[in-house]
């Protein structure tokens, strides 16, 4: 089976490809800049193919020939949008998976799988949810056999969410904590996201839309107890108003790759919960405790997070 990837280098996307090529599938990893990333691609056994959402004439040769797509890509400096250059959820969770449903209609693909977010709904409160629902209207109503995935918060080895928090373990007396701590997460193994894609892209899956997260419900200050007893150390959590971030990030906004912007506090201060019922009857996984996901890399040793 020739699957494409788009976003086959970022966290997701490169958990999809290592699950794929275990099956033995033939992958493509869609990028707009091979140049740039053609070496991670293909350490991961996969084969560049460039393609860029933001431009539909791109996406034709991108797909062409392929039985499945799957759709895990985001802008490059997500969470913040850079509208000057297009880097938005409107222009990628949106725009950018129509551009892509349609061309792989247009060649013939048997099966699309987009990596949405929990939480996407057409009157949601922030543009990031509506972004991913109209979306996901535009891969329903396309006539393919489709299913879209709803993640909560996913880590992983490779993730720039928890491992920051890692990080500042390492490096400090406390633990900064935008927030009181207090929004509910649950957290999901980017590998078990990988697997269900794995499985929804394979012929005679499912269809439908499926919410998936972590089999367990934390405040923020838990998964961060639950980080440090794997680390085996706790040291204390500093909160710190979101107001600080907020404004700090309204000034690096204008830098290329800023790291925050108002909004982006926002969408990293969010809850992220998932109702796994419907995606555990139809797929039969089992969802890895956060714990033991986080044992499997942090507490070995066998590889360090990034900063």
């Amino acid at each position: 089976m020739r699957v494409v990837v788009a976003g086959g280098s970022g966290l997701i996307g490169a958990a999809v490809v290592r699950r794929l090529r275990v099956d033995g599938h033939d992958v493509a990893a869609m990028t707009a800049h091979p140049e740039r990333s053609s070496r991670r691609i293909e350490t991961l056994g996969a084969r560049p193919v460039r393609g860029d959402v933001l431009d539909a004439g791109s996406l034709v040769a991108a797909v062409g020939g392929a039985d499945g797509v799957v759709q895990a890509l985001t802008f490059p400096t997500f969470p913040v949008e850079k509208p000057a250059k297009r880097f938005t959820f409107e222009e990628f969770d949106h725009l950018g998976t129509a551009r892509l449903v349609e061309a792989a209609v247009r060649t013939g693909v048997g099966r699309f799988v987009v990596v949405s977010g929990s939480g996407a709904a057409p009157d949601a409160p922030r543009v990031w949810f509506r972004a991913k629902w109209l979306g996901e209207e535009a891969v329903r109503s396309a006539g393919i056999g489709s299913v879209i995935l709803r993640p909560s918060w996913v880590y992983g080895p490779e993730d720039r969410a928890l491992n920051r928090f890692v990080s500042f373990h390492r490096l400090l007396p406390v633990v900064p904590v935008v927030g009181d701590g207090s929004q509910r997460l649950q957290p999901v193994l980017v590998d078990d996201v990988a697997e269900a894609v794995a499985m929804a892209v394979g012929p005679g899956a499912p269809a439908g839309t499926f919410e998936i997260g972590g089999p367990e419900v934390f405040t923020m200050d838990q998964v961060l107890g639950v980080m440090m007893e794997v680390l085996g150390r706790r040291k204390p959590l500093l909160h710190v108003s979101p107001a600080l971030p907020k404004l700090a990030g309204w000034f690096l906004r204008v830098l290329p790759r800023p790291p925050l912007s108002p909004d982006a506090v926002d969408f990293l201060t969010g809850d992220a919960l998932a109702d796994t019922a419907p995606l555990l009857r139809a797929f039969g996984l089992r969802l890895t405790p956060l714990r033991e996901g986080l044992a499997g890399y942090l507490g070995s040793g066998r590889r360090d997070p990034p900063a």
